[in-house]
């Protein structure tokens, strides 16, 4: 169900359960049976789904309504329904070293970060700036992509601000944004085709890599050491860790035209990319 764009897509991995973006609602699949088991209603605009397996919550948010929908991963029934300040609530983040939860709105340049026992809002963080995707080193860091100034801002959980700002150039309109726990590293797929790889403690630039048009998404494969970049061209560019400073683009594998954004399931790797058939252009 639902008939609208798509943009992020999430795994449970204790449940084996895909969460999928779709306009105004969130498709659950079971990766088990690959049947839609759950559709989540109400979600309008819909961007991202962060997973709370320790909270048994999921976080939704829904970018029209400029709302998080808080729904029971178990049953997917509505928790509650949080009104935020922050406009277009796009990329979403469950930290669970913090348990906050990060949401980053892409109209209003900022962060909304809410507790994720109570549900409510903690404190808003300006970020100076369009933030994309986000990632965490789970001791107390969130590193997330600032789209239109071509950088990775930095938050402290503790003190909820940001603490360094990194110019990643020569990557230009950075999205996907994938990290490396073990080696410290971040991996973020650019609107000018290349993927920036970044030392995490540092904040400099150590490589750049080719990659396909249209990338929105980027999953890092830390048991096999492959970074894998969907490209909205219609190909996932497969990028082999040498080593924390050196890759290499291993292959290119062909997808289908619109599969921007992507996800793995750990327990199977297997990787998921949302797309649609499209008619013919209007």
């Amino acid at each position: 169900e639902g008939d609208l764009g798509w943009d992020y897509l999430s795994v449970d991995e204790m449940a084996q359960h895909l969460f999928v973006s779709h306009g105004n609602v969130v498709n659950v699949i079971d990766l088990k049976t690959e049947k839609v088991i759950a559709t989540i209603p109400d979600t309008k605009g819909v961007h991202g789904i962060a997973i709370a397996n320790n909270l048994n919550k999921a976080f939704i948010t829904d970018g029209a309504d400029n709302a998080v929908t808080v729904i029971n991963l178990t049953t997917f029934a509505l928790i509650e329904k949080v009104a935020i300040q922050g406009i277009k609530p796009d990329a979403v983040l469950y930290d669970k070293f913090s348990n906050k939860v990060f949401v980053f709105n892409a109209k209003s340049n900022d962060a909304t970060v809410l507790d994720a026992v109570t549900n409510k809002v903690v404190k808003t963080i300006a970020l100076d700036g369009k933030p994309e995707f986000s990632a965490s080193n789970a001791k107390g860091l969130i590193y997330v992509n600032i789209e239109d100034k071509n950088q990775i801002k930095v938050i402290d959980t503790e003190k909820l601000d940001v603490i360094h700002t990194w110019d990643i150039s020569p990557g230009d309109e950075p999205s996907g944004l994938a990290f490396d726990l073990v080696n410290k590293r971040l991996f973020s797929v650019c609107g000018n085709s290349i993927m920036v790889v970044t030392n995490a403690e540092t904040g400099k630039v150590v490589t750049t890599l080719p990659i396909g048009e249209g990338s929105d998404g980027v999953f890092f494969d830390a048991d096999r050491k492959l970074v894998f970049s969907s490209n909205g061209s219609g190909t996932i560019t497969v990028i082999a860790q040498k080593d924390k400073d050196h890759y290499s683009v291993l292959q290119t594998i062909p997808t289908v035209k619109g599969a921007r954004t992507i996800t793995m399931s750990k327990a199977t790797g297997t990787l998921y990319l949302p797309t649609a058939s499209f008619g013919k252009a209007p």
